[in-house]
C-alpha cells in the first residue's frame, strides 16, 4: 500500500523536500520565541510584560515582527547607565563652586568678599588668615579663629635707633581706658 505524503505529495523526493523545509520554519519560529524572550529580558523590566511579549511570539512570525516594531529601543542597562551618567554630572554641577549674588544675581564664586556686578559685600574676611568667611558663621573653618570677636591687639615695636645699640623690645600696646 502506498502511502500519502504531506499535503497530498506522491513523489518521495518531493515531499522529503516539503518536510525539510517544515522542519526548517518550525526550528527557525522556536528561534524567534526564544530571542524575544531574551531581547524582551533585556528590554522591558516587568516580567508580566515580558511574559506577555514571549506568548505574542507564539504567533509564528506575525508575533515577533509585532514585538520588533512595538519594542522599547534601549536596553534596561543602558538606561540605568545614562540615568546613573546623569545623576554623577548633577552631583559634579552642584559641586562647582558657583552661586548667585543675593543682590543682582550674578553667578559669583564661593571665595568672593565681594560681587563683582554690584559691588556689594558677599562675605567677610578672617581677621586672622584672610580667608572668606560667612557673616553667620562663629568659627573660621580655616584656621578656627573666632569671627564674631575683634582681632588680637597688635604689638608695637620699638625701631632702633641709630645711636644705641640695644635690642629691640616688644611691648603690648597701652590699655584703653574705660569709661
Amino acid at each position: 500500500m502506498h502511502l500519502l505524503g504531506i499535503f497530498g505529495i506522491t513523489n518521495d523526493g518531493l515531499n522529503q523536500a516539503v518536510s525539510v523545509l517544515l522542519l526548517v520554519l518550525i526550528v527557525i519560529w522556536a528561534a524567534l520565541v526564544f530571542w524575544t524572550y531574551a531581547d524582551a529580558r533585556r528590554r522591558i523590566d516587568d516580567p508580566m510584560l515580558v511574559g506577555c511579549a514571549t506568548a505574542a511570539s507564539l504567533f509564528p512570525f506575525v508575533g515577533t515582527i509585532v514585538y520588533a516594531i512595538v519594542r522599547p529601543p534601549e536596553y534596561i542597562d543602558d538606561v540605568r547607565l545614562r540615568e546613573l551618567e546623569m545623576t554623577a554630572a548633577e552631583a559634579r554641577l552642584a559641586n562647582l563652586d558657583y552661586q548667585l549674588c543675593p543682590h543682582c544675581d550674578y553667578e559669583v564664586k564661593g571665595d568672593y568678599l565681594r560681587c563683582p556686578s554690584c559691588m556689594r559685600k558677599l562675605k567677610d574676611s578672617c581677621f586672622s588668615c584672610g580667608k572668606p568667611v560667612d557673616p553667620a558663621w562663629k568659627l573660621c573653618p580655616y584656621c578656627e579663629a573666632e569671627t564674631g570677636t575683634s582681632p588680637p591687639p597688635s604689638t608695637r615695636r620699638r625701631r632702633r635707633s641709630a645711636s644705641t645699640d640695644q635690642p629691640t623690645v616688644a611691648t603690648e600696646a597701652p590699655p584703653r581706658p574705660t569709661s
